[in-house]
């Protein structure tokens, strides 16, 4: 039983599982700095693309990361739901320290391929695992918000990268690329820790007939004055939850996945997979791991202000990262999908004229998009494609449907980061058209398939899907949204505004 409870423990999960994508997010730009620096290319000129080595091993070589990843994700995906989500986060990062232990120690290509794999491998699990963890654990009003900071603190963990790789590229030894590749097992052991102290999720738990751990947990989770009647209720409504949904899935999780029925099932996973292809194949990675690359070969920086201008992007990425937190609850999800998809075909679009261009006014334009874009992606589509999959998902099948979701981004990140070299120096500035085609297609996409969960509960979440026609939007006859705690509170506040009329009538009457 955690010692923290309500607005404490929530922060402190939130902390955790931001830890947690801190480590992705660094992770993801670590290699972007270290590609064209000294100490790197003379250890593995074999990948100095300004040299003469190959652009499409130096593609293997940091898209490996992404299977990895995507195997960590399909081992959650068979064994996630019977370990439980705290150990295989746990696991998670133990496999994730090695793996970096061995890039920070390579001497040779296969021996850093190798490290890149088997970090890919604990990041895959984390990446499964940590957003199912926070959204059963977050209140209804908050979910939206608690995943926005996790992925602000993901973009921090982006700049950081960046700055780690510019401040370590005046130093002239192998520390240049070992210290920042080493730097994530720091992170790897907070998260650790943090979990090792803090709570299963109670849905889970109630699955796993470990019910009065999840209502110690349930009622930790709520603000101290809320009583036994609540948590009850609650606990009622995920267990009734439970059982429709293994009805639904007649015993199998493995095949309901793949079967719709009175739920859903198939059309949910696909939404979830589906916001996941949407967010790699923005275009997002193009940037995020290869910045310097796109600074020097496309718009034709020098190297030290390619770093530095990488750096400054981080930091505007992990602003406009922040905004969602204050908006994401309020306009919902939908909207914000709809505007970034928007946003993004622009940039791209431009990006390619500019670049196509060539001059110094059009590279000071491009450099421009390469901003402009990261702020549209920040603001839609970088928190919800992690919320969607644990939202949309049925309990029954939320492990295996959110690993199936976490697959779909690792391979089609790695299909991103593999052919963005290559696609550079073959193609050069139309790269960028066929991203803004993507970001355009995306549209309708989201329009007539997403709907909004703003504010519901993961329970009030599956009505959207009962029935004939799966609804978009909530509708006030399918009753009033919010958790227990909410209602309730709105019940009695109800009731106390009637009794304070009543009182009034009573106090004229008199008079």
């Amino acid at each position: 039983m955690t010692i923290l409870s309500g607005k404490a423990l929530h922060w402190a999960i939130t902390s955790i599982a931001g830890s947690g994508f801190l480590l992705f997010g660094y992770d993801q730009g670590v290699m972007s700095g270290l590609l064209t620096g000294r100490a790197f290319t003379n250890q593995f000129p074999e990948i100095d693309t300004q040299n003469g080595g190959s652009s499409s091993l130096q593609g293997t070589v940091v898209a490996i990361y992404e299977i990895g990843c995507f195997f960590g994700a399909i081992f959650c995906l068979l064994w996630g739901e019977q370990i439980g989500r705290r150990k295989a986060i746990m696991l998670g990062c133990v496999v994730l320290s090695i793996g970096a232990a061995l890039q920070a120690s390579a001497y040779s290509i296969p021996h850093m391929i190798v490290g890149r794999i088997v970090a890919g491998l604990g990041n895959g699990m984390n990446t499964s695992t940590i957003p199912v963890w926070h959204s059963e654990l977050m209140k209804a009003d908050k979910r939206g918000k608690g995943l926005s900071v996790e992925l602000a603190i993901n973009i921090f963990g982006v700049m950081l990268a960046y700055w780690t790789d510019y401040g370590m590229s005046f130093v002239s030894n192998d520390a240049q690329f070992r210290f920042p590749l080493a730097l994530q097992i720091l992170f790897a052991i907070v998260t650790f820790f943090g979990i090792i102290v803090l709570p299963e999720s109670p849905r889970w738990l109630i699955a796993h007939d470990r019910t009065e751990e999840a209502r110690e947990i349930l009622y930790a989770l709520k603000l101290s004055n809320i009583d036994n009647a609540v948590v009850d209720k609650e606990m009622e409504e995920i267990q009734e939850a439970i059982h429709e949904e293994r009805v639904a899935a007649s015993g199998g999780s493995y095949r309901a996945l793949l079967k719709n029925g009175p739920q859903k099932f198939f059309y949910r996973t696909m939404l979830g997979i589906g916001g996941q292809f949407m967010q790699q194949l923005s275009g997002i990675n193009l940037i995020t791991y290869y910045a310097p690359v796109i600074f020097e070969q496309s718009v034709g920086i020098s190297h030290d202000l390619a770093l530095l201008l990488a750096g400054f992007n981080g930091v505007a990425y992990f602003f406009s990262s922040l905004i969602p937190i204050w908006i994401i609850d309020r306009l919902g999800r939908r909207k914000l999908m709809l505007f970034a998809a928007a946003g993004q075909c622009a940039c791209m679009a431009i990006l390619a004229g500019t670049v196509a261009e060539g001059s110094k006014s059009a590279g000071i334009v491009a450099i421009i998009m390469l901003f402009l874009f990261n702020f549209f992606f920040a603001v839609g589509l970088l928190a919800i494609p992690w919320l969607l999959p644990a939202e949309y998902a049925p309990l029954a099948i939320r492990t295996r449907a959110a690993a199936l979701a976490t697959a779909s981004n690792w391979i089609f990140t790695f299909l991103v980061v593999e052919i963005t070299p290559v696609s550079i120096n073959s193609i050069q500035w139309r790269t960028y058209i066929y991203f803004g085609v993507f970001n355009a297609c995306f549209l309708p996409l989201i329009y007539f398939f997403y709907p909004e969960t703003r504010n519901l509960t993961l329970e009030q979440i599956d009505k959207l899907f009962t029935g004939d026609k799966v609804q978009l939007h909530w509708h006030p006859s399918m009753g009033e949204i919010g958790d227990i705690t909410q209602r309730t509170a709105s019940i009695v506040a109800g009731e106390k505004k009637e009794e304070a009329q009543e009182e009034r009538v009573v106090g004229k009457g008199v008079a």
